[in-house]
């Protein structure tokens, strides 16, 4: 049975599989890169050891690291959340051949459900529903476009493996094709390690409805539900609900059987989720299959009574299942993801430091948080905070609860998607109260939401959190010693260095000129599109960074010729000088 568990994540999902942890009664050990030193699921679990980094490829990504703290810290289980190397078969595999139990399906079962062109085959043979799409992984964007002339757009061009929208890319006309499979394939590689992407028709504004399941290893497969989880801004979703609500009993019962089916082929364990699309006109297809834990499985825990995290610590340690069918729907629950994004901005992530963190309470309402007042949000990571769950007896009590829970929520000190929410609660597009007049989908937060939000006033404390890494000698033993930057230590001149600078406010920066091209947040500049020189129109891209696992375009604030400053690669801080456009006779 099972003593110890590594936690190979961070941030809210940590801290929600510490305390399962201790519900069922082991121990828990958390990770923790270099900005996360002091963070929530540090103090959460029973123990925690330092990975001595401060980007995901060396800390959380970094499968000998964590196995050798695994080793040391006398774990013998490793959960790995959601993200990261959750759906990584290899990582699946590392961990038993490193003689521990892991808590999520067998690595075989990652291989051909997360590789979405496997699952669909998969899909195929059980009969589930399914639109076309390519037979395997496309080798160019001029395979992209052969698809889109045979099956017309739009089209949607995804990464073979891993999920939660990263990699994900809808084309709606030919002409972008190409550069949204470039920025497709870069976002898989950079959150997945891999880059191959497939094409399959996308299906316009659909609702995107998910079943939860969980599976035994004795061969029990249970469907514990749906979702609805259209809410969605860059294919992330921002609202989830549970039981999907609006649909009719055959599309409940078709989704039920062919979530189940799916896992039953796949030799299924542990929990998952089987996604589908739902068009305007009724039909379902498959969408895909996420062999991991969902962000949203809150929804499905209070509308179940089924705690999803320490059901999947039985079914590891080789219990079967509790229950052998559905258990019925009680009440119904709604998630806001709570994001450090700026929806003043077009959603731009804020790093930086929380100086007020309120949160709601009350009948209804539950809060999965990882971070407090004074936490850090690192720039390196994820921009989602915490998650606030509402239930009622009704969806209707359900929303009201949720408009008195939002209206108690203050956050201060970094950006939030706060503004959004309490919006989407006043839009009768979202709290309709039938079928025929429920109109959201995928892209209608894009598309179709009319609010306008304020900017929030940038952060003002940009530091990472970083440590300034030193050693010392105990009885002759060199230990690493990590001191946090902010305590002023100096332990020599390169170590400073390595203290981030405090961004400047990207609007009325001082000494901006109106050509000037700044950072609209801190981040990685992946790619420039326009070359040293070139002549440029305004609004056209020039260039694009990468912050918090998400992609943003930097666009020409006026005609004239490029004058690059940054370099591709080079971290930028808010509101740094990127480029700048000479226009009339300084071009």
């Amino acid at each position: 049975m099972i003593t110890k568990v590594l936690i190979a994540n961070r941030g809210e999902i940590a801290v929600r599989i510490a305390r399962a942890c201790r519900d069922y009664g082991v121990r828990s050990v958390a990770v923790y890169a270099d900005p996360d030193a002091d963070a929530l699921h540090v103090r959460a679990a029973d123990e925690a050891w330092a990975l001595a980094g401060t980007r995901p490829a060396e800390t959380y990504l970094a499968i000998d690291r964590l196995l050798d703290i695994a080793r040391k810290s006398g774990a013998d289980a490793v959960h790995p959340g959601y993200g990261f190397l959750a759906e990584r078969a290899d990582f699946a595999r590392a961990v038993r051949e490193a003689g521990l139990v892991w808590i999520g399906p067998r690595p075989e079962t990652i291989e051909a459900l997360g590789d979405k062109v496997a699952a669909r085959r998969i899909a195929q043979q059980v009969g589930a529903p399914l639109v076309a799409g390519t037979p395997g992984p496309v080798a160019s964007s001029a395979e992209v476009l052969a698809f889109a002339r045979e099956h017309g757009l739009p089209l949607a061009i995804k990464a073979a493996h891993g999920g939660g929208g990263r990699g994900l890319k809808v084309a709606w006309q030919m002409e972008e094709v190409a550069e949204l499979y470039e920025s497709a394939v870069r976002e898989a590689t950079a959150a997945f390690g891999r880059g191959e992407c497939y094409v399959e028709q996308f299906l316009d504004r659909p609702r995107h409805i998910e079943a939860q399941v969980l599976a035994d290893r004795h061969g029990q497969v249970l469907v514990l539900g749906t979702r609805d989880c259209s809410l969605q801004r860059r294919n992330q979703k921002l609202v989830e609900e549970a039981p999907a609500p609006f649909l009719t009993d055959a599309q409940r019962a078709q989704i039920h059987e062919a979530a189940r089916a799916i896992c039953q082929a796949a030799g299924y364990e542990s929990a998952g989720t089987v996604e589908f699309l739902l068009s305007r006109n009724g039909q379902i297809s498959f969408l895909e299959v996420n062999t991991r834990l969902q962000v949203e499985h809150p929804v499905t825990e209070e509308t179940t009574g089924v705690d999803l995290v320490l059901e999947q610590l039985r079914i590891a340690d080789g219990l079967p299942l509790q229950w052998t069918e559905t258990p019925p729907a009680r009440g119904h629950s709604l998630e806001f993801r709570i994001n450090a994004e700026d929806p003043g901005r077009g959603y731009l992530p804020t790093p930086g430091r929380i100086m007020v963190f309120d949160a709601p309470s009350g009948p209804g309402v539950r809060l999965d948080t990882g971070v407090a007042a004074g936490s850090q949000v690192p720039g390196s990571f994820d921009s989602l905070m915490a998650k606030l769950i509402v239930t009622g007896a009704t969806r209707e009590q359900a929303l009201a609860r949720a408009r008195r829970a939002l209206a108690e929520f203050r956050i201060e000190g970094v950006a939030s998607v706060l503004p959004f929410h309490r919006a989407v609660l006043d839009d009768p597009a979202f709290t309709a109260a039938g079928a025929e007049s429920f109109a959201v989908h995928t892209r209608w937060i894009e598309t179709e939401m009319r609010c306008e939000f304020e900017s929030a006033a940038w952060p003002q404390d940009g530091t990472e959190g970083a440590l300034l890494r030193t050693f010392i000698e105990l009885d002759g033993r060199r230990l690493s010693l990590g001191l946090p930057a902010a305590l002023g230590w100096q332990a020599g001149a390169a170590a400073a260095a390595r203290a981030p600078a405090t961004p400047t406010a990207v609007s009325g920066a001082a000494g901006a000129a109106p050509g000037d091209v700044l950072a609209p947040l801190a981040g990685s500049l992946v790619a420039w599109h326009k070359a040293e020189g070139e002549e440029v129109q305004a609004g056209e891209v020039l260039a694009t960074m990468e912050a918090m696992k998400m992609e943003t375009a930097l666009s020409a604030p006026c005609a004239g010729r490029l004058q690059r400053i940054a370099q591709a690669g080079q971290m930028v801080a808010a509101g740094e000088l990127v480029a700048r456009i000479r226009t009339g006779e300084n071009a």
